[in-house]
């Protein structure tokens, strides 16, 4: 099968995700960047998933696969709009904040403006009227899980739904008009980006949060049981890194009743992000072959199984829905054969990561000379260590093999795997902000296995210095990558 365009041409990226941003917004820090990576021979922006987050933060645990954090909305560029007439519309809270620019949209706004919230209501009805209602439900319920709310709402009774749509009709309006507000905000910055070159790069982990929109109103393509909670949940096995394994927790998909409905719910699930996004990455792509099913009853992941799953069947749905799936396969660990045939069959690219690279031969399989052109090449992701952080914690012996590897060269640490990623013949190579700016571990974004202190990191223009932007886009014409 032939790749997606957007593969064709050797491009860098940078991964930074909005939250990282010195406003954390889609605001004038946005623009910024962008041109930022124009200036620096950068074709393509990497993120994280925009949705909503639990208590803890993490992106790839949200409350819908499909809405977006209204917290990433500047208000700022709200209060400039023509109906907004400079309002500040302060408030305690955020969605006191939204309840008082819906007010003053509803008050002001012309005909046409208030058409075209209509129209995304309507566009966006697959997924918008269950999240609005299972958001106002939520938090009626204090935001305890949807699986512990009363038993009319948890199981989604038309009576009780129908009371909370005429009681709350006003306060599910406002979560749709904050979802409209996002999505404005969202395509004007990606319209902006691609009039620049620009590429926006997105994520999408395969499964889904248990307490989420998605698997509350759609209850029957999980593993779930009456009550709603889950019977089985998804994870990874025993391995090096961990005697027991991780238990992520998230509920599995019932395959069969996927296949039966033509997966239909992935179908919307890409479509959403391939209106947000000019290329994905797919989250634990393995689990497209098989997954490790875990009984719910256990504590860790030890007691589960390899359970197949019908990833061939759904990607030939994909493609022939949306003709050609601009997708990355992250396909980190250990991978087999059937998992690579599946992700070279459809033409997805998969992951390199530099980090991985040192600390066995010559055969492993991270090392540049390893990197293939149907594969991105990170110095890390999200979920490693800043490549300074990382050096800094490595051996002698290991700090020798990487500079006799990388040609005995004494360039600065993260600089020399900055170089190295964007010399190897991977189509596209991708460095976290954070290598870019020379940062410690102090930086890093995420730790696995942690839930505090994660998610927070963002950086400061004034750490920005003139030098990166000269010194990046030197690199990218180097070795090919400017776009130009």
């Amino acid at each position: 099968m032939k790749q997606a365009q957007v593969f064709e041409q050797r491009r860098s990226g940078v991964l930074l995700h909005i939250t990282s941003l010195p406003s954390g917004s889609l605001g004038q820090d946005a623009y910024r960047f962008v041109d930022f990576l124009q200036e620096s021979g950068v074709t393509v922006w990497q993120m994280l998933p925009l949705g909503p987050t639990h208590s803890d933060g993490s992106p790839y645990q949200c409350l819908s696969a499909h809405a977006a954090d209204a917290k990433l909305i500047c208000l700022e560029t709200v209060k400039s709009q023509p109906w907004a007439d400079g309002e500040d519309f302060s408030g305690d809270t955020f969605l006191i904040i939204l309840v008082n620019a819906y007010r003053q949209f509803i008050q002001r706004a012309t005909e046409f403006e208030k058409d075209e919230f209509k129209a995304f209501c309507e566009q966006q009805n697959y997924w918008l009227d269950d999240y609005v209602i299972y958001r106002e439900i939520r938090h009626l319920n204090h935001t305890i899980p949807w699986f512990e709310w009363p038993e009319a709402l948890r199981n989604r009774h038309n009576n009780a739904i129908n009371k909370i749509r005429e009681e709350r009709e006003d306060a599910l309006d406002i979560r749709r008009f904050g979802q409209f507000l996002f999505f404005q905000q969202w395509h004007a910055l990606k319209s902006y980006a691609n009039e620049r070159g620009i590429l926006l790069f997105g994520d999408m982990p395969i499964f889904v949060a248990h307490d989420s929109a998605d698997v509350w109103a759609n209850p029957e393509l999980f593993t779930l049981d009456d009550s709603g909670q889950a019977t089985r949940v998804a994870g990874v096995p025993p391995d090096y890194f961990s005697e027991t394994g991780q238990r992520w927790g998230n509920p599995l998909y019932c395959w069969e009743k996927h296949i039966n409905e033509n997966f239909s719910w992935w179908k919307q699930r890409v479509q959403t992000q391939l209106e947000l996004f000019d290329l994905i990455r797919i989250d634990h792509f393995r689990g497209f072959e098989a997954c490790w099913e875990i009984p719910a009853s256990c504590e860790t992941a030890i007691d589960g199984q390899w359970v197949k799953a019908p990833g061939d069947a759904l990607f030939e749905q994909l493609i022939n829905t949306f003709g050609e799936l601009p997708l990355v396969a992250e396909d980190l660990g250990i991978i087999t054969d059937e998992v690579t045939a599946l992700r070279e069959k459809y033409a997805m690219p998969g992951m390199k990561i530099l980090q991985f690279a040192f600390g066995d031969d010559a055969s492993n399989p991270y090392l540049p000379h390893q990197h293939t052109q149907d594969s991105v090449s990170y110095t890390g992701t999200h979920d490693n260590n800043t490549t300074l952080g990382w050096f800094e914690e490595l051996d002698d012996n290991t700090k020798a093999r990487i500079y006799e590897y990388l040609g005995g060269s004494q360039e600065i640490i993260p600089w020399l795997l900055i170089r190295a990623s964007l010399a190897t013949v991977s189509q596209l190579a991708v460095l976290p902000m954070q290598d870019i700016l020379a940062l410690d571990g102090e930086h890093r974004m995420n730790v696995p296995g942690t839930t505090e202190g994660n998610w927070n990191w963002r950086f400061d223009w004034n750490m920005v210095d003139e030098m990166c932007s000269i010194r990046l886009k030197s690199l990218n014409e180097l070795y090919g990558r400017s776009g130009t």
